[in-house]
C-alpha cells in the first residue's frame, strides 16, 4: 500500500543515498498538503517564483524556450522574457500582450516563433476570438524579433490550416542548416464547417524560415500523416486521430517522434521539408498521446498520455497507474518496442486536475533521466535508464488550488543547473535538484534549449 506523504520525505533520503525508491512510494489522500503549499521531497529546494507579465495574471502559462540567460514563458495572452544568467537571482525583463492560445514557444537566433490555435479576427496582436467558420478568420504562427530584450517586435505572421496547436522548430540540413529553419505544426480537430480546417485532415504543416528574411516565412509543405486514416474506433480515446498534438525531433539523428492524438509515429526527417512516416503504434490505455521524448541516445522514446485533455483528476487510485501516464519504449530496428509506464504515485485530491505533461531530459552520461510536470501533481524527477522499471526519486508540488479550480505545472525542464516550471497562474517557479544523480549535469551547459528540438549532450566524461 502507498507510504503516507511525511514517510516518503525519509523514504526520499534514502533513495539519494541508495537510489532503491520506486515509483510506487506515495501518498494517500488525508496527506494533501493545505491549499497552495509547497511540498517537495529532500533532495529539491524551490528557489522562487517569478511573476507573470502585467497585464498576464489572469490568463494561463504555457510552454517555455531558452536562450543564453533569458527564458521565454508562453501564455494564453502573449510570452514573458526573463533573465535567468544568476537564477537566483532571476527577474522580469519584458513580454508582449499577443492574445490566442495555446502560445506554445520556440526560439532560434534573434526570433521567437509562437503558435495560436484560437480563431481570431485577424493576425494582429490587437485581435479578439471569432468562430472558425467564418472564412476571414486567423490561425497559426506569429514571428517575433527578440534582438533587444526589453522590446520584442512583432514581424510575421503564417496561417496554417486548422490553426498551430504546437510548434516544432527544426534546424536545416548540411548547408541549410545555416539559411533556413522548419517549423512542424501540430493541428486537429477539423469540421466541415470550417473553411481553412476541413476534415479529414490528418496531417501536418511545414513552414519554411529564411534567417536572413523571416518576413519571407511560408508554408512550404502539408504533409498527410494518416493517408489512410488514423486511431478513431479505440475505445476511450479523448477524441480521434485527426492529427498531431505534438512532434519532437531529434535532428542529428535524421528522426523525429509525433504524439498524433489516438496514434504514436516515428518520422525519418531527412528531408526537412517532406518528414515521412516510418512507424505508427496505439496502446489500450492511451486516450490522447500528447509528447514525446527521445533519451539522449536515441534508441529510446517516451510518450505522454493526456488522459482528461489536462481537466480532469486523472492522479488517484480509481484512475490506476496506466492511465494518464507515461509509456516508455525502446526503438529496435526502427520499430516501437514497449516496456513499461510511469505514472506518480502521489494521489493527488478530486478536484486537482492531475495527468502526464511536458517535461525534458536532464543529461546525465549513461543514464536516462528526466524531469516532467503533471499540473497539480506538480514536478516529477524520473529514471527511465531502465524502461521497464521507471522510477521516482524527487518531487515538487503544491496543495490543491484555493478555489478548487484548473492550475498546476504545464511544462519543467532543465536548463543549465535548475529547473524552470510554468505553473498556470503564479508565473515561473525556479527548482534546484541535489542529488547524486542528477549532480553530473550541472557540468553540461546549453546555449539553447527547445525541448522539442532535441540535440544531444556529450557521453563522456566532463
Amino acid at each position: 500500500m502507498f507510504a503516507h506523504r511525511r514517510a516518503v520525505r525519509a523514504l526520499v533520503v534514502a533513495a539519494t543515498a541508495a537510489a532503491t525508491l520506486m515509483s510506487t512510494v506515495s501518498a494517500q489522500a488525508n496527506d494533501i498538503p493545505p491549499p497552495g503549499e509547497v511540498v517537495t521531497s529532500p533532495n529539491v529546494t524551490h528557489v522562487g517564483t517569478l511573476p507573470k507579465l502585467p497585464g498576464l495574471e489572469a490568463t494561463t502559462n504555457s510552454d517555455i524556450a531558452f536562450q543564453g540567460d533569458y527564458a521565454y514563458v508562453g501564455n494564453y495572452g502573449g510570452f514573458s522574457i526573463y533573465d535567468i544568467r544568476n537564477p537566483t537571482r532571476a527577474k522580469l525583463v519584458s513580454g508582449v500582450l499577443c492574445p490566442g492560445s495555446q502560445m506554445d514557444v520556440s526560439v532560434h537566433g534573434d526570433l521567437l516563433f509562437t503558435a495560436v490555435d484560437n480563431s481570431r479576427n485577424d493576425d494582429s496582436c490587437n485581435s479578439v476570438g471569432q468562430t472558425a467558420d467564418i472564412k476571414e478568420s486567423w490561425e497559426g504562427v506569429r514571428i517575433f524579433d527578440i534582438s533587444d530584450k526589453k522590446n520584442p517586435k512583432y514581424i510575421k505572421a503564417v496561417e496554417t490550416a486548422c490553426g498551430s496547436h504546437t510548434l516544432t522548430l527544426v534546424p536545416g540540413k548540411g548547408r541549410d542548416q545555416r539559411r533556413n529553419v522548419y517549423l512542424y505544426v501540430s493541428s486537429y480537430n477539423p469540421s466541415a464547417a470550417f473553411p481553412d480546417c476541413q476534415p479529414p485532415h490528418d496531417k501536418i504543416s511545414v513552414i519554411k524560415v529564411p534567417l536572413r528574411k523571416p518576413t519571407d516565412a511560408a508554408v512550404v509543405a502539408t504533409p498527410v500523416v494518416f493517408p489512410d486514416g488514423g486511431n478513431e474506433t479505440q475505445p476511450g480515446l479523448l477524441l480521434p486521430t485527426s492529427g498531431c498534438h505534438d512532434i519532437t525531433v531529434y535532428a542529428e539523428k535524421d528522426i523525429a517522434a509525433g504524439a498524433c492524438m489516438g496514434d504514436g509515429v516515428l518520422f525519418d526527417i531527412s528531408d526537412r521539408a517532406n518528414p515521412v512516416v516510418t512507424e505508427r503504434t496505439t496502446d489500450p490505455n492511451f486516450a490522447f498521446w500528447h509528447s514525446a521524448t527521445f533519451n539522449n541516445r536515441g534508441n529510446k522514446v517516451i510518450f505522454t498520455d493526456e488522459l482528461g485533455g489536462g481537466s480532469l483528476a486523472t492522479c488517484n487510485e480509481a484512475t490506476g497507474p496506466t492511465r494518464g501516464a507515461d509509456a516508455v519504449y525502446e526503438i529496435v530496428k526502427g520499430k516501437l518496442v514497449f516496456k513499461g509506464y510511469f505514472k506518480i504515485g502521489r494521489h493527488q485530491t478530486d478536484t486537482e486536475n492531475c495527468v502526464a505533461h511536458n517535461g525534458s531530459l536532464i543529461p546525465v552520461k549513461g543514464k536516462d533521466i528526466m524531469v516532467q510536470a503533471w499540473y497539480q501533481g506538480g514536478v516529477s524527477f524520473v529514471d527511465f535508464t531502465d524502461p521497464a522499471n521507471p522510477r521516482e526519486f524527487g518531487y515538487f508540488e503544491r496543495g490543491p488550488e484555493p478555489d478548487g479550480g484548473r492550475g498546476g505545472i504545464w511544462s519543467a525542464y532543465y536548463y543549465n543547473g535548475y529547473v524552470y516550471a510554468s505553473d498556470f497562474r503564479r508565473g515561473l517557479d525556479v527548482l534546484r535538484i541535489d542529488d547524486r544523480l542528477t549532480d553530473p549535469a550541472k557540468r553540461v551547459r546549453m546555449d539553447r534549449l527547445n525541448v522539442q528540438t532535441q540535440s544531444s549532450y556529450p557521453e563522456r566524461r566532463h
